[in-house]
């Protein structure tokens, strides 16, 4: 094949091999389990930093006016996860193999991942869920004095999180497993309390925000901020408003954070070849430590030629990926954004925490505010802890996807590029340097878990804001592979590039924007 002779000019990576794209089962909704996997996940692991943490905390400042910002996150991501899904159907590889596969070599490309990804080496969420059991401790909002208990058990809360991983045929099925409990738990409670305890006005301001587009923040003379609708203000003023920089940090991390953010989502494409769609089949997984002796993994990817028989097949996966997509994740992510926000708008007023704990998770916030908003005595307890329970099912098992996503990435990086590996290592074996990079990475979480205890606020905003550098940059990759590396026949539409090229301007603009306004004036004084 071509696509062959121009890899094996290219790098060092093998080629692929070959053999018929596997028989899909057909979609029905009498089957819809068939195809429930890779985007519930995803959904599971991403209802996390920017959903209960960002997004209230910007509608509490904003209201719904600026939801507009993750309107346009979630979209452009559809097509950024497709296009993982597209080279992961045709090769079984991950997309990070296939940036590997190109110019100049995989190398460049190893040292160029280890800097975008290095957001992961900082550990916020679980700080943040050891900040909700120390509330539960506690029987209060923690503050600065509580680090004595939040450290130790942000320790914990690492090791908890790296267990559930140990165990299980494939990593992925315990992942899966994980994050769907997580998503009926946690949209579950907020969609019953928002239906009972949520006003009309507040659920309008908040899902009307999702279609207000160009409403921005700008300075209200007050030395507070207001939001206005740029495009009405050029109208009827005929200049643009001047934007308030000061919350740039805060707006960049919440677009970061709405749906996925950073190299979390080229990660659909290792989901794909786990769960076993299109060639992962042929391919494999990365077992589980305990229980997985039957999984193996190939050090390389297969493809199919193009048969009319192999073409028909592969129709059928790509509904699955779209159904997958836009049926199940891009929904989920609007109600992940929307209603922990609603919640945050209607009981924050009632809360009682101190500008000394300004710093606290805005979920724990929303559940003072709970406790606080005149249920009788015995409700408002059971909506306290309930509520914090709820933030700890959003924070750990997102925090538990973080260890995983670092250790796989790194781990298929390894099984793929390292010739020593390849021909030493029997493909049973991939679990050895999957665990050896977990060890490594929750050993230098604790670490860091140590320095950033008192600032868990602070991780999630870096975290957020080099997310959106990693996206912009492998957006453009990511449509180079799919272009050069696939055949003709399968390679994207014009609109689906348009839609990756818009992701990856999207996000290298708003990480533009807070280096421009935000650090660059640190730096130069």
């Amino acid at each position: 094949m071509n696509t062959e002779k121009k890899q094996t000019s290219t790098n060092q990576i093998p080629p692929w091999t070959t053999a018929d794209l596997p028989e899909p089962d057909p979609i029905s909704w009498r089957r819809w389990t068939r195809f429930i996997g890779p985007g519930i996940v995803m959904m599971g692991i991403q209802i996390g930093g920017g959903e209960w943490l960002l997004g209230p905390s910007v509608t509490a400042k904003y209201g719904g006016g600026l939801m507009w910002l993750a309107t346009i996150a979630i979209i452009l991501q559809v097509f950024y996860n497709v296009e993982c899904g597209r080279y992961a159907l045709y090769c079984g590889e991950p997309v990070f193999t296939g940036f590997m596969r190109c110019k100049p070599g995989p190398m460049f490309w190893v040292v160029l991942m280890l800097v975008l990804n290095s957001s992961a080496l900082v550990p916020g969420l679980s700080t943040h869920g050891a900040a909700m059991i120390a509330s539960l401790i506690l029987d209060r909002p923690p503050t600065m004095e509580d680090r004595w208990l939040i450290t130790p058990l942000a320790y914990g809360c690492l090791l908890a999180v790296s267990l559930p991983i140990l165990v299980g045929r494939k990593v992925y099925n315990m992942l899966q497993a994980i994050m769907t409990a997580k998503v009926v738990i946690v949209l579950g409670f907020c969609l019953i309390l928002g239906l009972t305890c949520v006003s009309p006005a507040n659920w309008w301001n908040v899902f009307s925000g999702f279609v207000k587009f160009g409403n921005v923040p700008v300075s209200d003379g007050q030395g507070g901020e207001k939001v206005v609708n740029a495009i009405a203000e050029r109208w009827e003023t005929g200049q643009w408003p001047v934007i308030a920089t000061t919350s740039f940090i805060m707006l960049g991390a919440f677009a970061g954070y709405a749906g996925g953010g950073g190299l979390a989502n080229s990660t659909y494409s290792n989901f794909v070849r786990d769960k076993g769609w299109g060639m992962g089949a042929k391919v494999g997984a990365i077992p589980s430590a305990i229980g997985g002796t039957s999984v193996t993994l190939s050090h390389v990817g297969k493809v199919f030629p193009l048969t009319d028989e192999n073409m028909r097949r592969w129709k059928v996966w790509w509904r699955y990926i779209l159904t997958d997509q836009v049926i199940v994740w891009m929904p989920g992510c609007f109600m992940g954004m929307a209603l922990p926000a609603l919640l945050s708008m209607q009981f924050v007023q009632y809360s009682t925490i101190t500008p000394e704990q300004a710093g606290v998770a805005q979920a724990i916030i929303t559940a003072d505010g709970l406790r606080n908003a005149g249920f009788m005595e015995p409700v408002a307890k059971v909506l306290w802890i309930v509520a914090l329970f709820t933030g700890l099912m959003v924070m750990l098992p997102s925090q538990m996807s973080i260890v995983d996503d670092f250790s796989r990435r790194w781990t298929d990086s390894i099984w793929t590029a390292n010739q020593r590996v390849r021909n030493t290592m029997k493909p049973h074996q991939v679990k050895y340097i999957y665990y050896t990079i977990l060890g490594f990475y929750v050993t230098w979480s604790f670490i860091c878990a140590y320095f950033f205890s008192n600032a868990p606020k602070l991780m999630t905003d870096f975290i957020a804001n080099f997310n959106n550098l990693a996206l912009g940059v492998t957006a453009f990759q990511l449509l180079w592979i799919n272009h050069h590396l696939l055949p003709r026949p399968l390679r994207p539409k014009w609109y689906q590039t348009a839609g990756v090229t818009a992701c990856g301007i999207f996000y290298l603009g708003l990480a533009g924007l807070v280096f421009y306004f935000k650090i660059l004036p640190s730096i130069t004084g």
